[in-house]
């Protein structure tokens, strides 16, 4: 069995300031805690940018700057951008942070979905900016589009000469399908790594018996050509890591996935995470990925050819 891959997503674009004061929503945040949670064993920081005036989540390429290098000098960590962060914004401006750091890796979308937060906003009664509620209760009304031809402009321009390995997130089973088009249009190459988002509104739900389908999918889609990964979005966190990990896959941790630590206890930040995840996998017997290890199993192209 390889090793365990520990992906910690530091900020994301789904929770706001409100519901936790532990979120990251400016870069000082973001820069530390991405730090801490290298330490505490994530070979692979997935990360998002936020407006530091107001927490809000931004895709403009000078905030991912205010924190990029900060991390770089810090940290050996594999830094994977973001190609997703915006509900409600085109493909181009989505991929400029990308396009400006050419980092590593970066996400890419399989497939359009509804992707919604809105009940999260009954829990609530007031928030700390103006924008909040209406960002998470209007999110009814999202449709997060990643077209064919969206999809296609992503591996082109950021497959091609940045060199960049994607992170391939599929919210259902659909979205494995529409890799393997895409494979078979030779926009990407084998190895492809996987990455199951489970438990979002509008995608799959989380839970074994998905896993299980999306797992036994990709093997007749892809055979031996892919490495994998789970986000258990909410509470099914820490569970779905522990089995993907049984079954020989990766696991995806952090705030951006989930506020809590176990029922009803928010979570203190995103290296606790890390540092539970950890301990689960080491005592049922997981070895848990050096950035090193973690390169050479998914082929990148190296911390020295990033722009930032």
């Amino acid at each position: 069995m390889p090793k365990t891959i520990v992906t910690c997503a530091i900020t994301g674009a789904i929770h706001t300031p409100t519901m936790s004061d532990a979120l990251p929503i400016n870069s000082d945040m973001i820069t530390e805690q991405a730090i801490a949670a290298a330490q505490a064993g994530a070979a692979i920081l997935h990360l998002h940018a936020r407006n530091p005036a107001n927490g809000a989540p931004s895709i403009d390429p000078a905030h991912f700057m205010e924190f990029l290098p900060r991390i770089k000098a810090e940290t050996d960590a594999i830094v994977n951008i973001s190609t997703g962060g915006s509900l409600s914004t085109g493909i181009e401006e989505r991929m400029a942070p990308a396009v400006a750091a050419s980092p590593e890796m970066c996400s890419l979308n399989m497939g359009s979905l509804n992707f919604s937060m809105h009940p999260l906003a009954d829990r609530y009664e007031t928030w700390k900016y103006d924008w909040e509620e209406a960002y998470v209760r209007g999110s009814d009304g999202n449709i997060f589009r990643n077209t064919f031809a969206d999809i296609a402009k992503v591996a082109q321009t950021l497959g091609g000469d940045h060199r960049v390995k994607f992170e391939h997130e599929c919210y259902d089973v659909g979205h494995l399908y529409n890799l393997k088009f895409c494979l078979d249009q030779g926009q990407f190459k084998a190895p492809i790594f996987l990455q199951f988002v489970m438990g979002i509104l509008g995608g799959i739900a989380a839970n074994i018996d998905n896993l299980v389908f999306m797992k036994q999918t990709a093997d007749r889609l892809f055979g031996d050509q892919y490495q994998w990964s789970v986000i258990g979005a909410g509470a099914q966190q820490m569970k779905l890591g522990a089995v993907a990990a049984q079954m020989g896959g990766h696991v995806r941790v952090g705030l951006e996935d989930s506020l809590f630590i176990e029922r009803g206890v928010l979570s203190t930040s995103n290296a606790q995470q890390v540092t539970k995840m950890r301990g689960i996998l080491e005592e049922q017997g997981n070895t848990i990925a050096t950035p090193d290890e973690a390169r050479a199993l998914l082929g990148l192209k190296g911390a020295d050819r990033v722009a930032f």
